[in-house]
Order: structure tokens, then C-alpha cells, then sequence
């Protein structure tokens, strides 16, 4: 309903600016608020977006093809510097169409946030769907709080993270307040011709509460 609705908007403000978003990633590593999800993959993007309203897809599908398959969409909607949106995950190791509390794979997660210009803050929860639980077995209701501050050094840009789970859950595997992700991450746009970049990406995401550190590289294609 809310494709047909945004197909429908954009047949009809084609003058009002309504874009497309379209778009795929390719990494070394599926790297997430400091977990590791995957080893090679490729992560597309398909979306629409009107006047701060989205409506975006995003997946991740490993090389290896024993790996669980991710298939996500996010309404969100932006103002100024606020914003908001609600995202269904869906892992491939159920049915996608099984929505049942215990059985289903989806998880429903809300976010609010706050982008400052030098700083970005944003909050995210779990309300339903397949979520960790806490000490006493019952939903979680799974969060985790993330800033994120961009800054350009050495002809790179960069952005710095630090991310981390307020509370006890076993969906982030932790036992109470922990920092989850550390991250630093280096992008460079090369230009290929006039009219098209490739931009590429480096980074280092350490883990504290489960005391691992990755290195991921990728490049990014857009539409």
C-alpha cells in the first residue's frame, strides 16, 4: 500500500520534484552498530522520496549463499534537521509473510533523531516483531543511541560514530548500558568521467562489549 501510494504521488507531482532513489553497495564486510551480519556482500537501494517524506528498500545479499538474506524498508520523513521513521527487517531464515509474535523474522523498529550540521544523534527501538528479551525472558524492547560526526582531513572525507545499547537485551548480546560501536570511516570520490563518481569507502569498526575489531572496504554505485 505505501509503494502504491508513493507510485501514486509521483505520477501525480512529477512537477514537484518527487526523486528516485536507486542505488547498490558492495563491502568486504556487513558490518552493523558494531556487529558483524555477513562476510562479502552486495547491498541495494530502491526508494522514492516527496518534500522530506521516503519511502526506501535496502537489502544485503552475501556471496555465500548459505549466509541469511536481509530485506528492509524505512518510511522516514525529514525537516529541516529532525527526523523520524519506522523500519521492517525481515531475515530470510523465515517466512516472509509470517507475522505471528514468536514466529515471524521481522522486527519493527522506530528512530528519532537530529542532524546539527557537526553532529548527528539518533535513537532507535525495537516495538515489535522479533525481538531480544531481557533478564526475565520479556521484550526488550531493544535500543540503541548512535552520534555521528562528519569532517574532512587529508583531501578525505570522514565521519566518526560511537554507538552504544542503553539497557540489557539479547539482541546486541548485552547485559546493561555498553558502547557497541567505535567506528571511523574514509570516502574518496573518484571521478571517472565529467559526469560520474565512484565513491569509495574504508573503515574501522571496534566493539567493545564484545572486544572485536573489523576493517571493511567498499564502493558505492548510484543512480
Amino acid at each position: 500500500m505505501l509503494f502504491l501510494s508513493m507510485a501514486s504521488m509521483a505520477t501525480a507531482g512529477a512537477q514537484e520534484k518527487v526523486e528516485s532513489i536507486l542505488g547498490a553497495d558492495f563491502v568486504s564486510q556487513y558490518i552493523w552498530r558494531g556487529q558483524k551480519l555477513g562476510n562479502v556482500s552486495l547491498q541495494p537501494t530502491l526508494g522514492l522520496s516527496y518534500k522530506g517524506l521516503s519511502l526506501i528498500s535496502w537489502g544485503s545479499v552475501g556471496l555465500d549463499v548459505t549466509e541469511t538474506k536481509e530485506l528492509d524498508f524505512t518510511l522516514g520523513y525529514t525537516y529541516k534537521g529532525f527526523n523520524v521513521g519506522v523500519t521492517d527487517y525481515w531475515f530470510s531464515n523465515g517466512s516472509y509473510f509470517q507475522y505471528k509474535a514468536h514466529q515471524t523474522t521481522h522486527i519493527w523498529e522506530a528512530n528519532v533523531g537530529y542532524d546539527f550540521g557537526f553532529l548527528s544523534v539518533k535513537w532507535f527501538t525495537n516495538f515489535a516483531g522479533n525481538d531480544g528479551v531481557n533478564k526475565n525472558g520479556e521484550r526488550a524492547y531493544s535500543s540503541y543511541f548512535e552520534m555521528t560526526a562528519p569532517f574532512r582531513l587529508g583531501g578525505l572525507e570522514w565521519t566518526a560514530t560511537l554507538g552504544a545499547v542503553p539497557w540489557r537485551t539479547t539482541s546486541y548480546d548485552a547485559n546493561g548500558f555498553c558502547i557497541t560501536n567505535v567506528s571511523l570511516r574514509a570516502t574518496k570520490d573518484i571521478v571517472i568521467k565529467e559526469k560520474y563518481h565512484l565513491p569509495v569507502f574504508a573503515g574501522l569498526t571496534g566493539n567493545p562489549r564484545a572486544e572485536k575489531l573489523y576493517i571493511i572496504f567498499g564502493t558505492s554505485f548510484s543512480i
